[in-house]
């Protein structure tokens, strides 16, 4: 846990920028995988986590901005829980580490509830908690979205977006677990071995930093499928493998990198071709974040970039801009640049997209590839988000625009057909804005070609 002061302070901002009216802050509930006692690994709901920092099931918490009172609302350990996980701390001493001095049981949120007059919630994603706030409030599980508190949404946006220095201090610890993630990768990658053997070693870097995973593990020689969590593939010689795979720490922070390895020990040339300008792209994008600059504009520099080098090698033809303009990138790389990180691998998704990455007169984009970018606006120091281009091979997707005339006067589908069985890469490094910049977090993880042959062997 942080310190009582941090969690007391940011409920207190929360009051200063929300005014008046009941805030309500849900918890998780253990999520049984076949039975009720075999249950999933356990996650605490972000925002109770910010705002109150303790990770154990069936609590709530209110925040009365109009009374100040605060409450923590949750079952005591009873000697049968004891029996079985052991001895625990009681809750109310729990909640007094993060400045909260009244614990009450579940049943009587309900009540306060009702004697409230306005009741600030955000958006349920887990059905559980549908079924509760429906219960609670008198809202149809089907209303609950378009219900949920926008003033509650912003609030907290506003406040998680700009990450504290202790707050970056747990970001780096979880980026440098991810690093021994990744350099266990690329040196345990070998043809004849199945992804799976990987995938294992990788988990178990993650638990060995005292967490776990910030998210299932993105490891396969098929790097042209984006979120390809298939591990079953054996590895031959002049396959490459994207490695996409993220450490969450003690605190519950998240790393989220991404480097392409060849399974044999060298990339060939024309994975050399590829990869390099991938690298190029994301050391343009990286050197481009500063505060006030919309982060849509280097997605479309990084974009550029893309245009150019396949131009080089003769796949495109024509005028960049003109490419840039139309979406021809869309082919090749089909995703945004990179989304806002921190207690989530995508930060605050559960509150809407559009909130975290988007704002008013900033519409998203229905192009492939824009479409997909997660964070649009104007950065401001304190953000910390993820730079991860890529450049992808994506057979069904070239049919589908060869087969149409889709773009002909810019795509050599013909040349197209060398890289059928390419796969993909990509590279990704998580970056905090600064006031003058950034800086990349964490220690350096190889991604230059000649680094990353070197960990090859």
């Amino acid at each position: 846990m942080f310190s009582v002061q941090t969690y007391t302070e940011r409920r207190n901002a929360l009051k200063r920028s929300l005014g008046s009216g009941l805030v309500l802050i849900l918890g998780n509930e253990e999520s049984p995988m076949n039975y009720h006692d075999n249950t999933y690994r356990y996650r605490q709901d972000s925002n109770f986590l910010y705002f109150f920092g303790i990770s154990h099931a069936g609590l709530s918490a209110i925040i009365d901005i109009d009374s100040g009172e605060e409450i923590i609302f949750g079952h005591e350990f009873t000697m049968d829980d004891i029996i079985w996980i052991g001895p625990q701390p009681t809750l109310a001493e729990q909640a007094r580490k993060v400045g909260v001095y009244r614990t009450e049981t579940p049943e009587k949120l309900p009540e306060r509830l009702k004697k409230a007059s306005k009741v600030h919630f955000t958006p349920p994603y887990r059905y559980d908690n549908m079924f509760k706030l429906s219960e609670w409030l008198n809202i149809p599980v089907a209303g609950l979205k378009e219900n949920a508190s926008v003033e509650l949404i912003k609030a907290i946006v506003a406040l998680r977006s700009i990450k504290t220095d202790e707050e970056i201090v747990q970001m780096e610890n979880a980026v440098n677990i991810t690093r021994e993630m990744h350099i266990t990768a690329m040196q345990l990658t070998k043809a004849g071995k199945k992804e799976y053997e990987i995938a294992a070693a990788i988990h178990a870097k993650a638990l060995e930093g005292g967490g776990d995973l910030s998210y299932p593990i993105i490891f396969s020689i098929n790097g042209q499928t984006l979120h390809n969590h298939y591990h079953g593939n054996t590895m031959t010689e002049g396959r490459l493998v994207i490695n996409d795979s993220g450490a969450e720490n003690a605190m519950f922070y998240a790393g989220d990198i991404t480097r392409t390895i060849p399974v044999s020990k060298k990339f060939t040339e024309k994975q050399k071709e590829i990869y390099t300008i991938v690298l190029k792209m994301e050391l343009a994008g990286i050197a481009a974040l500063k505060p006030d600059i919309q982060y849509k504009k280097i997605h479309l520099l990084t974009n550029k970039i893309l245009l150019e080098g396949l131009r080089d090698l003769g796949l495109l033809q024509g005028n960049i801009d003109e490419m840039l303009a139309e979406g021809v990138q869309g082919l090749f790389m089909p995703h945004g640049l990179g989304h806002a990180i921190g207690l989530d691998v995508h930060d605050m998704e559960d509150l809407g997209e559009n909130y975290v990455g988007y704002r008013e007169g900033l519409e998203r984009s229905t192009q492939l590839g824009l479409k997909s970018l997660r964070l649009a606006k104007e950065l401001e120091a304190g953000n910390v988000l993820t730079v991860e281009p890529g450049i992808y091979f994506i057979p069904e997707l070239i049919d589908k625009w060869k087969a149409e005339n889709k773009f002909t006067n810019f795509v050599n589908y013909s040349k197209l057909d060398a890289y059928r069985d390419f796969g993909g890469v990509r590279i990704e490094d998580n970056c905090l804005v600064t006031p003058t910049g950034c800086k990349v977090l964490g220690n350096p993880i190889p991604k230059t070609v000649e680094e990353v042959e070197a960990l090859r062997g």
